[in-house]
């Protein structure tokens, strides 16, 4: 058609591939800039400064080390045996200086049994002869590796799994280099010496200068964590009451994927993800002398980790009630509202409590709390009644139960009447649900009454599924299952109050194990007492 009469010529670039492809070279480029790698290392390091504090001291400590081969002096005593020194740093330096000298302990005792035992070995082995020596070395490495192995799996003993490595090639390679050099005591001799300096120059450089304390951080997350959860759990009850239910997500998704924005969540989440960090600091402060505040030679760590795991069960109720407060199908607003003066005093009494105990480990005192403690039982009761008092509000009936004769009368005239003006009782409802009713069974004057309640109120319940409030506004699609989907729907949203509620109380029930927990703490650790 080019060229034609009457046609139209439409040129159409071709597209670049090559400007895609820079593009996206681009978009890599900056991303894998030297600029956002030097932001990504700066905010690592604003984290937490001490890691740079530990870099720092691992480099002082490996170049002391070192200075014995680089200076002509220090080699020519030690020789190359002193490279033992390097390794020992190298392996035994560790975050805290409490994993330093458990790390140490492992080494020393494992550098010591391993060289007793090469001696023994290689002795035996040299006054049995030329022909007898390989095979007594290479049988004692087998029986060596074989039991040392066993021995670290040994369920007691595995937190002295790395002395159990350090005797295997301690041993393996005493005994193989005794054996080429033919002075195996010399050389066992010489690994130690160079062991024990790199040991000295380790622990130096970790206790002296600038020392990171594993007490002290034990210490500083038991405490962030009381804050934390006091936190996480009145913000999950402001939302809850202040929130109408009008946005939430699905319920079918999961927890864990859909808000892990929300500051609630991650605090939370941050408790619960702590666990073998505060097992593990607590194993380590274990090995740390008395320090700072912590001057009693054997100080309780292990209870540290006994309200940690406490405050972990405390943590699970948050969380349950975190999942409630986004669960599809919420009470309504107005029924929330109800009760929001003693959840709002149990939370509250609950939060200064859980502070309260963080202040008293923080500042290393033991104040008396039973004030608190009834006060937060009352909190509790209150709610409890509150919810027995106006039980009826969450049933269909929306109306306190009344027992007189009167009432009881009424009740049985209504039920013994017949349903022949049941289009009377029925006169405000528009005139297609009148037609579709017209072929409905006869139903008791109770369902009728509550099926023409629900109407009214369905537009309100805004935290409903819009499906189940579209099924009812429908043209044309009414059916006889629409009530018992409405009973269904009511009783499924009064629930959700009545989760939230129960596992409120269940979390201030819990507390009195939070608050017995710290109570053996303070009564271990040695807590001055302070009255309030």
């Amino acid at each position: 058609m080019n060229g034609a009469k009457g046609s139209i010529e439409i040129n159409m670039p071709p597209i670049s591939k090559e400007k895609k492809g820079s593009e996206a070279s681009k978009k890599i480029a900056e991303k894998y800039s030297c600029k956002s790698f030097i932001l990504e290392v700066w905010e690592f390091c604003k984290e937490d400064t001490n890691r740079v504090t530990f870099s720092l001291k691992v480099g002082l400590a490996v170049l002391l080390v070192s200075l014995l081969i680089l200076c002509r002096a220090p080699y020519q005593v030690f020789g190359a045996s002193i490279i033992w020194s390097i390794l020992t740093v190298a392996i035994m330096f560790e975050y805290t200086v409490g994993a330093t000298f458990n790390r140490g302990f492992n080494r020393a005792l494992g550098s010591l049994l391993a060289g007793a035992l090469a001696i023994v070995i290689a002795e035996l082995a040299l006054k049995s002869g030329q022909t007898a020596e390989p095979v007594i070395i290479g049988f004692s490495i087998f029986i060596v590796g074989t039991v040392t192995s066993f021995m670290k799996l040994w369920p007691s003993l595995v937190p002295y799994e790395y002395g159990f490595r350090v005797i295997l090639f301690t041993y393996c390679l005493i005994i193989v280099s005794g054996y080429r050099m033919g002075n195996p005591i010399m050389t066992a001799m010489d690994r130690l010496y160079s062991i024990a300096i790199g040991a000295i120059v380790a622990v130096a450089v970790n206790v002296l200068i600038f020392p990171i304390w594993a007490g002290e951080l034990l210490h500083k997350e038991i405490v962030s964590h009381f804050t934390s959860l006091a936190d996480a759990l009145q913000e999950c009850v402001g939302k809850y009451l202040k929130d109408d239910g009008c946005q939430h997500p699905e319920f079918t998704k999961t927890v864990m994927d859909d808000f892990p924005d929300e500051p609630a969540y991650r605090k939370c989440r941050s408790i619960l993800n702590t666990s073998a960090k505060i097992e593990s600091l607590a194993s380590s402060a274990k090995w740390e002398p008395p320090h700072g505040r912590f001057v009693h030679i054997f100080y309780p760590w292990s209870e540290y980790v006994k309200v940690g795991a406490v405050l972990r069960y405390c943590t699970y109720e948050v969380m349950a009630l975190h999942g409630v407060l986004h669960s599809e199908i919420q009470a309504p607003y107005s029924l929330r509202i109800a009760f929001q003066k003693e959840i709002e005093d149990a939370a509250r009494e609950a939060a200064e409590l859980v502070r309260c105990l963080g202040t008293d480990i923080s500042n290393m005192q033991r104040s008396l709390k039973p004030c608190l403690l009834i006060k937060v039982h009352s909190s509790a009761e209150a709610l409890q009644r509150a919810l027995d008092m106006h039980s009826y509000i969450l049933t269909s009936h929306h109306g306190p139960p009344d027992t007189s004769s009167k009432a009881q009368s009424r009740l049985s005239h209504a039920l013994s009447s017949t349903f022949s003006n049941l289009s009377s009782h029925m006169s405000d409802l528009d005139n297609k649900l009148l037609e579709h009713s017209s072929d409905l069974p006869s139903q008791p004057l109770q369902e009728e009454s509550y099926h023409e309640t629900m109407r009214k109120q369905s537009r309100r319940l805004h935290s409903w599924p819009s499906r189940e409030v579209d099924a009812f506004e429908d043209e044309g699609n009414f059916s006889s299952d629409c009530i018992p989907r409405m009973k269904a729907l009511e009783s499924t949203a009064t629930l959700s109050l009545a989760t939230f509620t129960s596992l409120l109380i269940e979390f201030v029930a819990r507390l009195d194990h939070l608050v017995e927990a710290v109570n053996q703490l303070s009564k271990m650790a040695r807590y001055e007492q302070e009255a309030r």
